[in-house]
């Protein structure tokens, strides 16, 4: 793997973590990632999806390199099949 590509990676897996469903991050990481589901999109076809909501920014350079933009980029990204690994090793093998 090229280093971008080693670098995405890392963010991937500590968005897998910070996904309430696997409660294997920092609680202060929590606070900085939210999924994209609301409690009123039950009948939505999104509803039931593991996206993560994307935060404004403005500054190209310096805010799509913060960790809340940058993982949810990265997550949303990722294919259905690994977003929905059950485990961390599964979700690194994929």
């Amino acid at each position: 793997m090229r280093l971008p590509e080693q670098d995405d990676f890392k963010v991937a897996v500590m968005a897998f973590r910070v996904l309430g469903l696997h409660g294997l991050a920092p609680s202060y990481l929590d606070q900085l990632v939210r999924v994209a589901d609301l409690p009123g999109r039950r009948r939505l076809r999104s509803s039931t999806s593991q996206l993560l909501h994307v935060p404004a920014y403005r500054l190209t350079t310096v805010g799509r390199r913060s960790f809340p933009v940058a993982a949810s980029i990265i997550w949303n990204s990722l294919p259905p099949a690994v977003q929905y690994s059950a485990t961390l090793s599964v979700f690194a093998n994929v």
